[in-house]
């Protein structure tokens, strides 16, 4: 985190990255001083509602986050920065986005949580989008030109008004992380809901959170313990603790549903009982109490960074042998069946949402961006199972980037490699 007082002294010339966070009710032109060098700018968390024409000076700037600010439309002058690749305008109160405000290399798109109704044809015709986040809007429909995007490879779009299926997005060729849970035409009606294998309801009383274990979009995960002896639950077990809001992924009470809908599965994170409550504030409080995952697993792979976008990252100097490998995909297969027999996608599936031992059992988890599809028509479900099947092979390939160099020539290595190419 930087301050306006380096900024102001002159003291932060040649960085390439910037933030600020002061409450800033106007942009500083000072920033401007910094065009020679700067390529990431983060503004997010301040009180800015426009940004200046002048900001098209910095050529060199890739990246530009204003999320939490109080944005009502998507600035115009995005539009002429000639190397800006991602824009993150979360939860601001955007309306419009002009056909002209999406600069010609965008790659990455963030509009989450905000009030959009309608988005330009021009989104479809930037032909490097490889990542589009707009779940939390008022979107009715999306452009028909997004059947031009052929490099999109990952798209949320729950928790909005769309009315219809986005056929555009289903015949995509390389789209493979797809959420879409919490519109009017994803809705399961009340027989497929009460055809949904449940768990017991209890109080949050009955449990008492511990430490955090992890936490990501959707909710935080803790260790808890029961605040009196259970006969019917394992003693050890975790809470998440779902927030209140509409996340990068969608609606809490979706991921829950989706949790539910898959049921148990030997590598599934097991769930045993759900609360939801009433708070005194108009909210809901939402948890899933699960089974305490052993020690002895740890996480397979990182998130994706700015460079690689959507794939997955690892620690440097990580490696695991094919026998591994094998073994890890083989269970993951088995998860990818046991889902999609389920009727639910996924919608996130990735290294960094797997756990995994020294002996390559794995765990897998994070329904966040999961959806139920049996509302869809038998055509449009083989298309979502044939998206996420790509994920899967993301998944495969990308493990195969870490394999040890002398595995590299076994046959093993050779069979899958084929598979995720073809």
């Amino acid at each position: 985190m930087h301050t306006l007082a380096q900024l102001l002294s002159g003291e932060l010339r040649g960085i390439n990255q910037l933030k600020l966070s002061e409450n800033l009710t106007e942009f500083p032109l000072e920033i401007l001083t910094l065009a020679d060098s700067l390529e990431i700018l983060d503004l997010s968390s301040n009180a800015l509602s426009s940004l200046p024409a002048e900001l098209a000076q910095l050529t060199k700037l890739k990246v530009i986050f204003a999320s939490q600010n109080k944005f009502r439309h998507l600035p115009e002058v995005l539009g002429k920065l000639p190397n800006l690749e991602m824009v993150g305008f979360k939860s601001n109160q955007i309306t419009q986005v002009a056909e002209n405000s999406l600069p010609m290399q965008l790659r990455w798109l963030i509009l989450t949580d905000n009030q959009i109704e309608t988005l330009p044809d021009s989104l479809g015709e930037r032909p490097r989008l490889q990542k589009l986040a707009l779940a939390g809007n008022q979107l009715t429909e999306l452009p028909q030109s997004l059947a031009q995007a052929h490099n999109l490879e990952l798209a949320r779009i729950s928790a909005n008004n769309l009315t219809e299926c986005p056929e555009q997005l289903l015949n995509l060729p390389n789209l493979a992380w797809l959420a879409f849970a919490g519109n009017p035409f994803s809705q399961l009606s009340i027989t497929e809901k009460a055809e949904v294998k449940t768990v017991p309801e209890l109080s949050s009383d009955s449990y008492t959170l511990e430490h955090v274990l992890g936490q990501g979009a959707s909710g935080v995960i803790s260790k808890a313990h029961w605040n009196s002896e259970q006969s019917k639950f394992p003693a050890d077990i975790a809470v998440k603790v779902f927030k209140g809001e509409v996340t990068s992924d969608g609606y809490p009470e979706d991921e829950l549903q989706a949790c539910l809908q898959v049921g148990d599965h030997p590598n599934l994170v097991q769930s045993l009982a759900q609360v939801k409550e009433d708070l005194d504030s108009g909210g809901k409080y939402l948890a899933l109490i699960m089974s305490l995952i052993p020690e002895t697993y740890q996480n397979l792979g990182l998130p994706p960074c700015f460079k690689s976008c959507t794939r997955d990252t690892f620690p440097q100097g990580f490696s695991l042998p094919i026998t591994l490998i094998t073994n890890i995909v083989q269970q993951m297969e088995d998860v990818f069946s046991h889902m999609h027999n389920s009727k639910v996608c996924h919608g996130d599936l990735y290294a960094h949402n797997t756990l995994f031992d020294v002996l390559g059992n794995i765990i897998f988890g994070d329904f966040g961006a999961a959806t139920s599809y049996q509302m869809l028509t038998p055509v449009q479900q083989d298309k979502v199972r044939k998206i996420e099947h790509r994920a899967l092979n993301h998944f495969i390939d990308d493990l195969l980037s870490i394999c040890i160099e002398q595995d590299r020539n076994s046959e093993a290595f050779k069979l899958l490699k084929e598979r995720v190419s073809l």
